[in-house]
Protein backbone atom coordinates (compact mmCIF):
# COMPACT_ATOMS: atom_id res chain seq x y z
CA UNK A 1 0.00 0.00 0.00
CA UNK A 2 1.25 3.31 -0.46
CA UNK A 3 2.43 5.54 2.10
CA UNK A 4 -0.10 8.71 2.45
CA UNK A 5 0.63 10.95 5.25
CA UNK A 6 -2.03 13.81 6.07
CA UNK A 7 -0.32 16.85 7.35
CA UNK A 8 -1.97 19.04 9.57
CA UNK A 9 -0.31 21.50 12.29
CA UNK A 10 3.05 20.17 11.58
CA UNK A 11 2.32 16.34 11.20
CA UNK A 12 4.27 15.49 7.88
CA UNK A 13 7.46 14.85 6.82
CA UNK A 14 9.69 17.39 6.53
CA UNK A 15 11.56 17.71 3.03
CA UNK A 16 13.24 21.12 3.31
CA UNK A 17 13.76 23.96 6.33
CA UNK A 18 10.65 25.71 4.36
CA UNK A 19 7.94 23.68 5.56
CA UNK A 20 8.46 24.11 8.80
CA UNK A 21 6.78 28.20 8.10
CA UNK A 22 4.71 26.48 6.16
CA UNK A 23 3.03 24.73 8.82
CA UNK A 24 3.38 27.88 11.24
CA UNK A 25 1.25 29.66 9.05
CA UNK A 26 -1.31 27.02 8.60
CA UNK A 27 -0.98 26.94 12.57
CA UNK A 28 -1.79 30.44 12.68
CA UNK A 29 -4.51 30.20 10.02
CA UNK A 30 -6.39 28.04 12.13
CA UNK A 31 -5.96 29.35 15.41
CA UNK A 32 -6.87 32.99 14.42
CA UNK A 33 -9.74 32.19 12.22
CA UNK A 34 -11.79 28.91 12.88
CA UNK A 35 -12.24 28.55 9.31
CA UNK A 36 -10.42 25.19 8.54
CA UNK A 37 -12.18 23.27 6.08
CA UNK A 38 -12.82 19.66 6.49
CA UNK A 39 -11.56 17.12 3.82
CA UNK A 40 -11.31 13.57 3.08
CA UNK A 41 -8.60 11.71 1.10
CA UNK A 42 -9.42 8.03 -0.25
CA UNK A 43 -7.16 5.61 -1.35
CA UNK A 44 -8.84 4.36 -4.66
CA UNK A 45 -6.36 1.70 -5.59
CA UNK A 46 -4.73 2.97 -8.47
CA UNK A 47 -5.67 6.82 -7.74
CA UNK A 48 -6.19 9.22 -4.85
CA UNK A 49 -9.64 10.90 -4.09
CA UNK A 50 -9.42 14.24 -2.32
CA UNK A 51 -12.35 15.97 -0.99
CA UNK A 52 -12.63 19.34 0.31
CA UNK A 53 -15.96 20.84 2.07
CA UNK A 54 -15.81 24.48 0.86
CA UNK A 55 -19.34 25.62 0.74
CA UNK A 56 -19.94 29.25 -0.40
CA UNK A 57 -16.47 29.35 -1.89
CA UNK A 58 -16.22 30.04 -5.77
CA UNK A 59 -13.47 28.87 -8.19
CA UNK A 60 -11.70 32.25 -7.76
CA UNK A 61 -11.00 31.97 -4.44
CA UNK A 62 -9.31 28.57 -4.17
CA UNK A 63 -5.43 27.22 -5.35
CA UNK A 64 -4.32 23.82 -5.86
CA UNK A 65 -0.72 22.81 -6.14
CA UNK A 66 0.80 19.48 -6.32
CA UNK A 67 4.58 19.90 -5.29
CA UNK A 68 6.70 16.13 -4.70
CA UNK A 69 3.89 14.57 -3.64
CA UNK A 70 2.46 17.55 -1.21
CA UNK A 71 -1.57 18.50 -2.29
CA UNK A 72 -1.80 21.46 -1.15
CA UNK A 73 -5.33 23.41 -0.68
CA UNK A 74 -5.62 27.09 -0.33
CA UNK A 75 -8.54 29.48 -0.03
CA UNK A 76 -8.76 32.76 -0.02
CA UNK A 77 -12.36 34.40 0.56
CA UNK A 78 -12.99 38.00 0.39
CA UNK A 79 -15.85 40.07 1.89
CA UNK A 80 -17.12 41.99 -0.65
CA UNK A 81 -20.44 43.14 0.70
CA UNK A 82 -20.65 47.01 1.16
CA UNK A 83 -21.69 47.60 5.28
CA UNK A 84 -21.96 50.78 5.25
CA UNK A 85 -25.87 51.05 5.17
CA UNK A 86 -26.29 48.13 6.97
CA UNK A 87 -27.29 47.78 10.61
CA UNK A 88 -25.83 43.60 11.90
CA UNK A 89 -27.02 42.86 15.39
CA UNK A 90 -24.44 40.04 14.52
CA UNK A 91 -21.89 39.51 11.63
CA UNK A 92 -19.90 36.12 11.69
CA UNK A 93 -18.81 35.97 7.94
CA UNK A 94 -15.77 38.40 7.21
CA UNK A 95 -11.99 37.70 5.03
CA UNK A 96 -10.63 34.34 6.01
CA UNK A 97 -7.76 32.14 3.75
CA UNK A 98 -7.27 28.36 5.26
CA UNK A 99 -4.95 26.08 3.47
CA UNK A 100 -4.87 22.15 4.10
CA UNK A 101 -2.52 19.65 2.81
CA UNK A 102 -1.63 15.81 2.11
CA UNK A 103 1.22 13.89 1.37
CA UNK A 104 1.03 11.58 -1.03
CA UNK A 105 4.27 9.32 -1.47
CA UNK A 106 2.90 8.27 -4.86
CA UNK A 107 1.34 10.54 -6.54
CA UNK A 108 1.83 11.30 -10.69
CA UNK A 109 2.14 14.32 -11.93
CA UNK A 110 0.51 13.69 -14.94
CA UNK A 111 -3.84 13.23 -15.20
CA UNK A 112 -4.66 15.11 -12.06
CA UNK A 113 -8.49 16.52 -12.57
CA UNK A 114 -10.26 19.06 -9.94
CA UNK A 115 -14.01 19.91 -9.97
CA UNK A 116 -16.22 22.38 -7.70
CA UNK A 117 -19.66 20.85 -7.56
CA UNK A 118 -22.20 21.90 -4.62
CA UNK A 119 -19.19 22.91 -2.32
CA UNK A 120 -17.26 20.23 -2.34
CA UNK A 121 -13.88 20.45 -4.54
CA UNK A 122 -12.85 16.89 -5.54
CA UNK A 123 -9.62 16.42 -6.57
CA UNK A 124 -8.38 13.06 -8.75
CA UNK A 125 -4.53 12.13 -8.31
CA UNK A 126 -3.63 9.05 -9.91
CA UNK A 127 -1.18 7.28 -8.29
CA UNK A 128 2.72 6.92 -10.14
CA UNK A 129 3.29 3.37 -11.69
CA UNK A 130 6.95 2.62 -11.71
CA UNK A 131 8.09 1.27 -15.04
CA UNK A 132 10.30 -1.37 -14.75
CA UNK A 133 13.19 -1.57 -17.36
CA UNK A 134 12.88 -5.56 -17.22
CA UNK A 135 14.39 -7.13 -20.49
CA UNK A 136 14.40 -10.41 -21.31
CA UNK A 137 17.66 -12.06 -22.53
CA UNK A 138 18.05 -14.94 -24.48
CA UNK A 139 20.44 -17.72 -23.54
CA UNK A 140 22.17 -18.99 -26.58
Amino acid sequence: MASMVPYHFGIRPMTSWLDAFDDLANMANSAVTDAAFPMDVEDAGDAYVVKAYLAGVSRDEIDVELNEGRLSISVNVEDKEEDKDKNYLAKEFTSYSATRGVYLKDAATEGLTAKLADGVLTINVPKFVEKKNVTKISID
